[in-house]
């Protein structure tokens, strides 16, 4: 089995990180948080990377679950999932001093379960997002895409409360608000990539509404129904940013700028879609630098 000596496959999947819309986990931050929040990056990262098969060649991963090197079930990723949730069960085993986790990524998260008492409830659900991802490849509702999110977005943002120490039911309530809208506009920006994948995370009813067919989000650009359907779903997605920032209510110095870059990212990436005139389909659109630290510095000014 593969150990913490041979590095390159866990680094890849932090090194995503740098082309998130929001910071993972800025410098500015206390250093037990910063490396909290990588490790939940890491796990999240992860768990995304086998349910879409973006795993490095070779089966590294799959050896670093405990799947014998040369073993076929290492490319069925509903395999990997059961693997990973086995790790994950002992990493809440070994925080209580059973065997520790086989991956060097389900490890690291050991102290920040520690410190911030984290459950299993979040890692699973976003575990259960990606088997839900092996056989549901088109949603026919808002409603229905919602509930996706719930499991595959949401979870997070109630992590980092946990590790910050700020849960209330009505912070987690304003915190999935601001997660669902950061997953939302993310699939606005991955359309072309998604439906690659054959998965479709525009509502059906809506594509309906707006005479969009799976054809058109194959074309090169978007045309006119496409646009106009992104313009409505990008609104939709800034409305629950709107109402999921005053989470930054009641808290001071690091955390909120933390919760600023969150907000303000999601407002950067919304805004860079609507300066692309909503064509998603010739490249993702992603805000600048320069957008990112504009909108983290309105969302810090307004105060939400």
């Amino acid at each position: 089995m593969l150990t913490d000596a041979a590095p390159p496959p866990t680094e890849a999947v932090l090194a995503k990180a740098a082309h998130e819309n929001f910071p993972v986990a800025p410098r500015f931050l206390p250093r037990a948080w910063r490396d909290d929040l990588m490790a939940l990056y890491g796990f999240a990262r992860l768990v995304d990377d086998i349910g879409d098969g973006d795993l490095a060649p070779g089966g590294a991963h799959a050896t670093l679950l405990g799947i014998p090197p040369g073993d076929p079930s290492a490319e069925d990723r509903l395999v990997l999932l059961d693997a990973l949730e086995a790790d994950l069960h002992r990493v809440f085993a070994s925080a209580r001093g059973s065997t520790p986790p086989s991956h060097p990524l389900m490890r690291e998260l050991i102290p920040a379960v520690r410190r911030g008492g984290l459950t299993p409830g979040p890692f699973q659900d976003l575990i259960e997002a990606n088997r839900l991802d092996q056989r549901k490849r088109r949603y026919a509702t808002y409603d229905e895409l919602l509930g996706y999110c719930e499991l595959s977005a949401n979870p997070v943002g109630r992590l980092v409360l946990a590790v910050t120490g700020t849960a209330s039911p009505e912070r987690v309530r304003r915190s999935d608000a601001v997660c669902t809208a950061l997953q939302l506009i993310e699939h606005l920006q991955d359309v072309a990539e998604d439906l690659r994948r054959d998965r479709i995370y525009l509502p059906a009813d809506a594509m309906d509404r707006f005479r969009v067919t799976e054809d058109d989000l194959a074309a090169p650009t978007a045309n006119a129904s496409v646009r106009t359907l992104v313009a409505c779903l990008n609104d939709r997605a800034r409305r629950l940013l709107d109402e999921g920032a005053p989470l930054m209510s009641g808290v001071s110095g690091r955390l909120r700028l933390l919760l600023a870059g969150f907000i303000g990212g999601g407002r950067a990436a919304a805004q860079a879609i609507a300066d692309a005139r909503y064509d998603v389909l010739a490249g993702p659109p992603t805000a600048s630098r320069s957008g990112l630290l504009r909108a983290m510095a309105t969302t810090l000014r307004r105060g939400s």
